[in-house]
């Protein structure tokens, strides 16, 4: 594909168009439920445990340390400017072992996620990283799922309102065409090209054999490449039931999504053979709208409904003490975060 066939393939497939493309058409639905909740930034009450409610600039460890350690990978926040042995000293007194999971303690869209194949590639995450960072165990469940939860103030039991399936990105090799050559032949990699290279260099030039499957990114990420498939159709009341189970646990939190690597969706279901890799508050997506499927319509009413759930928790919440965000520190949030996303590409 050319320049321009890309740019054209872009602009018909809306998955793809700046976020500002997607949410300034309903920004008025927004604005709506902001001048009944007298506050621009009601969202904050939505999980009163979670900084900003978990819509921007919250610690991931502090979301990690309210979730009952069983259903999560093995953790550790890494300050920064500590000393590399002390890190491997720590990690291995906490079961955490190469390879292992990087990730900015206060992040974004997977920017600055990577796997650590060794010491060698922790110290280069280091000196690239100038906040404090999470180190995890390597969760190595084949599949993941984005699993959207709500659940009211004073009732026992949630809902799931959307499930996405996620592909990650990769190439199938054909006996003939470089690494390279496969990811320019498919638009969804061909727009992660830019990274691609930094992260591979001359390794794309390898010829993979006829069938051969190759993850270039092995991180459930829509911005990264990821394909988002809608598997709602698959909620079951057991599945419900497990996950309302583990959600109640946690204090405070009553909206927001769940990422979860998993062997099976019979033993998700279950509980059993699972991990929650991320949880996401006030700022998650129900991203089973990216499905290519689905149209721009479509997500505009999936986002629509959620953002009158989010408003409706929030006021339950507010109303019982959990204070709004002020218009200040609410400006103040959002100008940290997009400083922090410029930060984060660079890693």
């Amino acid at each position: 594909m050319n320049y321009l066939q890309l740019k054209i393939f872009r602009l018909k497939h809306w998955e793809y168009w700046p976020m500002w493309a997607i949410y300034y058409p309903i920004f008025p639905i927004w604005a709506f439920f902001a001048i009944k909740a007298r506050s621009f930034f009601f969202f904050n009450a939505v999980n009163p445990n979670i900084k900003n409610g978990g819509m921007a600039m919250e610690s991931k460890k502090e979301i990690y340390d309210i979730i009952p350690s069983q259903y999560i990978p093995k953790t550790l926040l890494v300050k920064k400017n500590s000393l590399l042995k002390n890190i491997l000293q720590e990690a291995l007194a906490a079961g955490i072992n190469f390879p292992m999971i990087a990730k900015p303690d206060i992040g974004l869209k997977a920017l600055g996620v990577e796997k650590l194949e060794n010491s060698n590639d922790l110290l280069s995450y280091m000196i690239k990283s100038s906040k404090d960072f999470l180190i995890q165990e390597l969760i190595e469940y084949p599949n993941e799922i984005g699993l959207f939860y709500v659940r009211f103030p004073d009732e026992n039991k949630g809902t799931i309102t959307g499930i996405v399936s996620k592909e990650f990105l990769a190439v199938k090799g054909n006996g003939q065409d470089s690494i390279l050559q496969l990811i320019q032949q498919n638009p969804r990699s061909y727009f992660q090209l830019a990274s691609l290279k930094q992260k591979y260099g001359q390794a794309l030039g390898q010829i993979l054999k006829a069938g051969e499957n190759f993850i270039l990114v092995p991180y459930g990420s829509h911005t990264r490449g990821a394909k988002f498939l809608d598997v709602s159709h698959q909620i079951n009341n057991e599945l419900l039931e497990t996950i309302n189970n583990i959600c109640v646990q946690i204090p405070g939190f009553y909206f927001g999504r769940l990422d979860i690597r998993y062997d099976s969706f019979e033993e998700l279901s279950a509980g059993k053979n699972f991990s929650i890799i991320e949880i996401n508050g006030a700022g998650s997506e129900p991203t089973h709208i990216y499905d290519p499927k689905h149209s721009l319509f479509f997500a505009w009413k999936e986002i629509s409904r959620h953002w009158k759930l989010l408003y409706q928790i929030s006021r339950i919440n507010h109303s019982k003490g959990h204070k709004y965000l002020s218009f200040k520190d609410g400006r103040k949030m959002l100008r940290a975060n997009s400083k922090l996303e410029a930060q984060l590409k660079l890693i």
